[in-house]
């Protein structure tokens, strides 16, 4: 290959379009990139247009002369899924940590590879590897299996197992671990502030399983590590030290790495952003995942061919990127399995999703007796649930739509529903007290509480209305800190389908609640994860 042909294949490009657009053919000639990336608010609607349009990039790129490309999607499971409609609504990382099943994380990496692998998608961006110890941590939160690193280290290398045994690369991150920042890295440049021995004892523990599973990819965070680069530590997709020294030579990953999204604040944007991706790639970057605004693919583009004609090292490290991109599409190539659409959201994965719910489901407590709920057919139940909102860049939790009034139908026939906004005003928190003033029961969903003062409040003044209410959580476990005298509190760390209908059933005594806290909720309750 040639200087720019080898630039090309460092590139991992997006754009917005859910068909082959004339923008993106006119990128693939004059970059040659090595893959793309689909969002789904840019490129998806459902997996047959998926499938359709990832056909056409393949045929594009070979036209002209091009190996075939990486095709990149953020599907984890729960919060994030960049294809919805149509795929198995999986309940998420967490709600396997509270399952405690390792056989349950390599089923659901099964049923992701094989669902992406029939839509043509070969590259997923999971399992995140990051040790959620930090309830504040705005980012990562159900995307991790839990705040015990040896038990995320098994689930880790089970999924990474199950996304690969079909064809489709594995992509651990967020390197070297996201999971203890109190800040999101979408917006800046977070801090681990720990010793070398913490990190090798909680963060790498995750990461060095994966690798030992044969994960194909790691991708780096854009989080600083004073212990190891010093004061002014820069993020670690900029850190020779952690990509080089940490990533290979200690833990001996010998994979393509792969950088976070660059368009992310923790990195210089506009003019700089060229300079930082020549410095990502001198650090140990292989491929760089750019955005869709073709302006940053040509400031990528110029960045990598600068330093190439001015550094002839940085050709020799670009080379050695390039061979592990092909080891990487040859290994692709040798185990090219497309099952037909029809295995997208079928019977025997979904049967996946409702064990994992089933499993899940975690009853913290239940100081009012309540449950099992025993109520008369005219006796009125009101269900009030937030309207899910995406909390972070990397969350799709806005497209899904809460069942939970429809699943607890199912059990009574007496149930009104309010749904609010994810940050009620007084306004709206007036309305709910009065709208539940003649109800027998409430069941109230929260989402991430603890950290919305005005979720908070409308709960507080429901467990003061003398109503019986029950408390659930369905993100984060954390919520009963803001209201820790409620006597009646689950968890079912989803608000995917299968997890709302294992929750009508665990409230009207029709399943056992399995689940186990995978995090401890502080000062209240130690984290009771368990592996079978």
């Amino acid at each position: 290959m040639n200087a720019l042909d080898i630039i090309g294949q460092k590139l991992l490009l997006a754009f917005q379009g859910k068909q082959f657009t004339p923008e993106m053919r006119q990128a693939l000639a004059s970059y040659k990139p090595g893959g793309v990336t689909f969002f789904r608010s840019y490129n998806i609607s459902n997996p047959q247009q998926v499938k359709k349009l990832v056909s056409d990039l393949q045929q594009h790129a070979q036209t002209l002369g091009l190996p075939p490309l990486l095709i990149g999607v953020d599907q984890e499971g729960g919060q994030l899924m960049a294809i919805g409609e149509g795929t198995t609504p999986l309940p998420g990382n967490m709600a396997l940590g509270a399952t405690g099943s390792v056989d349950l994380a390599r089923k659901t990496g099964e049923v992701l590879g094989r669902e992406l692998a029939a839509m043509g998608i070969n590259m997923n961006y999971a399992p995140c590897c990051d040790v959620n110890v930090n309830p504040r941590n705005p980012v990562i939160g159900t995307r991790s299996f839990g705040e015990d690193a040896k038990q995320v280290a098994l689930m880790a290398a089970a999924m990474v197992e199950g996304i690969q045994s079909q064809g489709v690369a594995a992509v651990a991150k967020h390197f070297p671990g996201h999971g203890d920042t109190s800040s999101d890295s979408h917006l800046g440049l977070p801090s681990l502030p720990h010793s070398l021995e913490r990190l090798q004892s909680v963060e790498f523990l995750p990461f060095q399983s994966a690798i030992d599973a044969d994960v194909k990819l790691t991708m780096s965070a854009h989080i600083a590590m004073p212990a190891i680069d010093g004061e002014d530590a820069p993020p670690a997709t900029l850190s020779p030290a952690i990509l080089t020294g940490l990533l290979r030579k200690q833990l001996g990953f010998e994979g393509v790495i792969v950088s976070d999204a660059m368009d992310m604040h923790a990195i210089q944007q506009g003019d700089k952003l060229g300079e930082e991706c020549a410095r990502a790639s001198t650090a140990g970057i292989d491929l760089l995942l750019v955005t869709a605004d073709p302006a940053d693919h040509k400031r990528a583009w110029n960045g990598l061919t600068r330093a190439c004609q001015y550094d002839p090292q940085f050709r020799v490290t670009c080379d050695h990127s390039v061979e592990r991109i092909h080891m990487l599409k040859s290994w692709l190539e040798r185990c090219n399995t497309t099952p037909g659409l029809e295995v997208v959201g079928c019977a025997e994965h979904l049967a996946v999703a409702n064990e994992i719910a089933d499993r899940s489901v975690t009853l913290v407590r239940d100081d009012a007796r309540l449950l099992p709920i025993s109520l008369e057919p005219h006796q009125r139940i009101v269900v009030v649930i937030p309207q899910p909102a995406d909390l972070t860049p990397a969350d799709t939790s806005s497209y899904v739509v809460p069942a939970l009034a429809t699943s607890i139908r199912q059990h009574h026939d007496n149930v009104d529903e309010i749904v609010i906004p994810f940050a009620p005003n007084a306004a709206v928190i007036q309305t709910v007290l009065e709208q539940t003033r003649s109800a027998s029961l409430i069941i109230i969903g929260t989402l991430n509480a603890f950290d919305c003062v005005a979720q908070a409040d409308l709960v507080n003044k429901l467990l003061q209305s003398g109503i019986p209410t029950v408390v659930v959580a369905l993100r984060m476990p954390y919520d009963l800190i803001a209201f820790d005298k409620a006597p009646t509190y689950l968890c079912t760390y989803s608000i995917q389908s299968p997890s709302m209908n294992a929750l009508a059933r665990v409230l009207f005594g029709k399943l056992k609640p399995q689940g186990r806290l995978p995090v401890s909720i502080p000062g209240l309750y130690s984290n009771r994860y368990r592996l079978d």
